[in-house]
């Protein structure tokens, strides 16, 4: 928050001012979080100005210290999870594509997914101890409204969201699950998913958040 900046009167609602960037403090990773704001009696809207982050690629000068390696340099990479070969679920029906999500989720290293019981409002079709997932099986491009509500119910969750569709994404959701670092999938008939971005690939080769 910054403490010598002017409070800003909301007028008029956009998706890039009601988040803010923020760093996180364990790993550095960027994510987006609610813009704070505050309503007063009279009915104004009032948002409260926070210092921007600071880009997590830029790292503090390494240092010299004694006896181990210079703080601030890069440290060795993940080491990539051992799987046996996914076995593919041949889709054919909606309920099929969601039951290789399923299992692609569990070969990830997701314990306890399942399908929620009964029509979920959310529009999430898999859930599971740290992981909300969507699946979108229909022919058009899935849109970024999908990508940001599932990211929400992630969020509200604390929870990893993940996206599967068979047709793709529209340009605009694909840049937003960038931003969001929401890992997307897509999927054929054969039901193999494969990674279409950056948080899908680091999810296959490390694994999911530790809890």
């Amino acid at each position: 928050m910054l403490r010598d900046g002017a409070p800003q009167k909301i007028e008029h609602r956009t998706w890039e001012d009601t988040w803010v960037a923020a760093n996180c403090a364990m790993c550095g990773r960027q994510g987006h979080w609610p813009q704070p704001e505050f309503g007063c009696a009279c009915g104004t809207l009032v948002r409260v100005p926070v210092a921007p982050a600071p880009d997590p690629t830029e790292r503090a000068p390494a240092t010299a210290r004694p006896g181990g390696p210079p703080t601030g340099a890069a440290g060795p990479p993940g080491r990539p999870v051992q799987r046996p070969a996914f076995r593919p679920v041949t889709i054919r029906t909606a309920r099929d594509a969601v039951t290789a999500a399923a299992q692609y989720l569990k070969w990830l290293g997701f314990g306890g997914v399942r399908r929620p019981e009964g029509q979920d409002a959310s529009g999430v079709d898999l859930r599971g101890p740290g992981v909300v997932a969507q699946v979108d099986p229909t022919t058009r491009p899935t849109a970024l409204r999908d990508i940001e509500c599932l990211w929400l119910n992630g969020l509200n969750e604390s929870a990893a969201g993940v996206f599967f569709s068979l047709a793709g994404y529209a340009r605009d959701a694909r840049a937003r699950a960038d931003a969001l670092q929401l890992p997307l999938f897509i999927m054929d008939l054969t039901g193999t998913p494969q990674p279409i971005n950056d948080p899908a690939d680091t999810l296959i080769r490390v694994g999911p958040p530790k809890r």
